[in-house]
């Protein structure tokens, strides 16, 4: 792959001796997560996204070689190569390129052109296209034989020929390419009778627009409905902007044999130009839109992933239910499932002893928060809990996914003798302590932050949201003795066989003392080693450094950095005054540069430090259901989903609303991710309400006061750095108290 290097640092913008690096450091087997933390001098401290992007690149380039390669075979074994057309296969940057030059020798079944030639008819299309000939009924009568017999027969053979002649000039293909690209647009209709049946894609029953700037949502919505065969669409720009291109080209004069051409002309584009553009075209802008789509499941998929975790509490957790009651179970510190109970906290004849049952359970095992899903049931749930007032932290957990992993092979694994309801507690209260450990269980598409993941290229998507898992779990470090076997097949370099080949060492030793017991585990050679131990973290273990983000392989500089300051490793861990007079250029080495250095220099500071913000308590609304929702109003919420035109806002009621871009901030945004993370807390103003479609419209930018000019707002101010979403907890107690004295709540 080094021979792509030039190719590919050109294209990303960097050094192409940072690419040659990369790529050797990918060929040896090394992991993205693992060059890009600890091999920063080498590669000039390229991130992760910089990285994956050289080894996609490297891949599109490599199957580039291997379709110019067989091109080139084929042409061969034809005896049809030339100097000039090897010289323009060499020239050719692009799979497209490529294609439209291996075009008339691409092996194809019978065409119109073929059955032409086979009918001696090649010579006269020759004469008509050299326009020159002024009586060319005479010479078409000529080839009148057998199977052509009359001047029009043999016309159309000629046309024919040169339609196809036409369709597969390289040159004129790229021109119609551009054209297409400037001025086609996308139109899509309804197919008759079919208007009840795709109400959903009312929008599109007569639509169009420039194929170019059609956003992946919009593209995806169309193509899924042609594919439902609901819509009928097309894609071409004006036919007459297309003819006068080829008409240029082809057309030379206005006798007989030119109209004959311009005939050919219409023909070439109507039958094999504009189809075959069309379907590239539909292709192209599928692929960009699944692209856009990925990346933004993949954006919302890291947030999530690396959502503020609880830590290690005592949680009580519940799956709230109406008619089959509500599942409880209590996890310890570790997430181990203590016990379960049922209770029932919305049947009135019930409320005693479910109450009863809560208190019982937070004293006995000494619960120290409580998770309680926010799905059916939940904000009710919530209002329960809250009215026994026993000074507990009760929050309100996502659980998309939930009963996708209670039903799973992964959960019946863990809890055999449970059923599902049980497992989807545990979930729960899993996810809250910490999100990551827990959905890294569930398959990503199941988790709900994707936009139109189902219609995307399925394995684009998987391999993208396993880059992004892989990437957050080595981004937060995983405890050695703790970690399921799910988490740990994450790490750089492990993998599923060796994830169950370290729990089970684990089982049967009672747990890693030290990091080089890695070397112990069955199948864990060398190289997995140095990918995988500085993203293992072994707490109170035989080296304090084995709790820290330092790899193995930097330990003795570590120890010689101590001392150096007389002190042991342990006393220098942490004194900020010791570390902060290390001389980093006394230490540099050909091994450990001045990158490696300052990273080991900081992690020293706070070993072991979670990426992770702390999780925050919140309150919604005293609102429950759609019908609560009235326009004007001002609730608080959380962003649950950011797609490319909105994002949608959990404010208590089931349903999520939407703010489309255009109501995020007051200022122009392109991309909400400019203004919003998920799970951010924001104030959200009431714009439109549904009730029959279930649809909630809302505003972030009503809630804030019109930024006047010098950058000051009325009333109070915002500095440069607060985003626009930030929720302060002052008008977040405002929009509360009105709300509670709205509904005598």
């Amino acid at each position: 792959m080094k021979n792509f290097a030039s190719a590919i640092a050109t294209k990303l913008n960097i050094r192409t001796q940072q690419t040659e690096v990369v790529l050797s450091l990918l060929e040896e087997g090394a992991t993205i997560p693992f060059i890009a933390r600890y091999r920063k001098d080498k590669t000039g401290a390229l991130d992760e996204v910089i990285i994956q992007h050289i080894q996609d690149e490297a891949k599109t380039l490599k199957v580039f070689e291997e379709r110019k390669t067989a091109i080139e075979k084929s042409i061969s074994e034809q005896d049809k190569m030339t100097d000039a057309l090897q010289q323009k296969l060499n020239a050719a940057t692009t799979l497209t390129e490529l294609e439209d030059i291996y075009l008339p020798y691409k092996p194809k079944r019978k065409t119109k052109a073929q059955t032409a030639r086979e009918n001696g008819l090649e010579p006269l299309a020759v004469i008509v296209l050299e326009q020159k000939a002024t009586d060319l009924q005479n010479i078409a009568a000529k080839y009148l034989n057998d199977k052509v017999k009359t001047i029009e027969d043999a016309q159309q053979g000629a046309r024919d020929i040169i339609a196809e002649q036409i369709n597969e000039d390289a040159q004129l293909r790229a021109k119609i390419r551009r054209l297409f690209e400037g001025k086609a647009l996308v139109h899509s209709k309804v197919v008759t009778d079919k208007e009840t049946e795709g109400i959903k894609y009312r929008d599109y029953f007569d639509y169009s627009e420039a194929v170019m700037k059609m956003p992946s949502h919009r593209a995806l919505a169309v193509l899924r409905g042609f594919v439902e065969g609901i819509l009928r669409i097309s894609i071409e720009p004006e036919e007459e902007s297309a003819l006068a291109v080829i008409e240029d080209i082809y057309v030379k004069g206005t006798n007989d044999c030119s109209a004959q051409v311009k005939k050919a002309v219409k023909d070439a584009y109507r039958r094999l130009l504009q189809p075959a553009l069309e379907t590239e075209f539909r292709t192209l802008i599928k692929q960009r839109s699944d692209e856009e789509a990925i990346n933004v499941f993949a954006e919302n998929l890291k947030q999530l992933l690396l959502s503020a975790p609880l830590g290690g509490k005592r949680v009580l957790a519940i799956d709230p239910g109406y008619r089959t009651g509500c599942k409880v179970v209590c996890l310890d510190e570790t997430g181990t499932l203590k016990m379960n109970d049922l209770i029932y906290v919305h049947e009135p004849a019930k409320l005693m002893n479910s109450e009863y049952t809560i208190r019982h359970l937070v004293e006995q095992y000494r619960i120290e928060a409580i998770a309680i899903g926010d799905g059916t049931a939940g904000r009710e749930t919530e209002q329960f809990i809250k009215k026994l007032n026993m000074g507990l932290p009760v929050f309100l957990v996502n659980e998309d996914g939930a009963s996708v992993y209670s039903a799973s092979e992964t959960a019946r694994e863990e809890f055999p003798n449970q059923d599902i309801t049980v497992r989807g507690a545990v979930s729960i209260g899993r996810r809250l302590m910490d999100p990551l450990a827990e959905l890294v269980k569930i398959d990503p598409k199941s988790i709900g932050v994707g936009q139109y993941q189902h219609d995307v290229n399925q394995y684009r998507l998987k391999e993208r949201l396993d880059q992004t898992v892989v990437s957050c779990v080595n981004q937060v470090g995983v405890n050695l003795n703790t970690a399921s076997k799910h988490l740990l097949a994450y790490v750089s370099g492990i993998g599923t066989t060796l994830a169950e080949n370290i729990v089970a060492f684990r089982t049967e030793s009672g747990g890693f003392t030290g990091r080089n017991q890695l070397l112990k585990v069955p199948r864990l050679g060398g190289k997995a080693y140095e990918q995988c131990a500085g993203f293992l973290r072994i707490n109170g273990g035989s080296n304090l450094l084995d709790g820290s983000a330092v790899h193995p392989e930097a330990y003795p500089l570590v120890e010689q950095m101590a001392a150096d300051c007389n002190v042991q490793v342990k006393e220098l861990v942490g004194n900020e005054d010791l570390i902060n007079n290390i001389p980093i250029k006394k230490y540099i080495t050909e091994q450990f540069g001045e990158h490696t250095i300052k990273d080991i220099l900081r992690e020293l500071r706070k070993p072991g430090l979670d990426p992770r913000s702390e999780v925050q308590q919140f309150e919604f609304a005293s609102i429950y259901s759609i019908d609560d929702v009235e326009i004007g109003m001002v609730v608080p919420g959380i962003v649950t989903n950011i797609t490319r035109f909105g994002a949608f806002v959990d404010i208590g009621v089931k349903q999520d609303g939407l703010v489309h871009v255009s109501e995020i901030a007051h200022r122009y945004i392109e991309d909400p991710n400019e203004a919003l993370k998920l799970n951010d807390k924001v104030m959200v103003k009431v714009l439109d309400v549904d009730k029959l479609r279930k649809r909630i419209t809302l505003s972030i930018k009503q809630t804030q006061d019109m930024p006047q000019q010098g950058g000051e707002r009325r009333n109070r101010s915002v500095s440069s750095n607060t985003k626009p979403a930030d929720l302060s907890p002052a008008s977040m107690s405002d929009a509360l108290n009105a709300l509670k004295k709205k509904f005598g709540r």
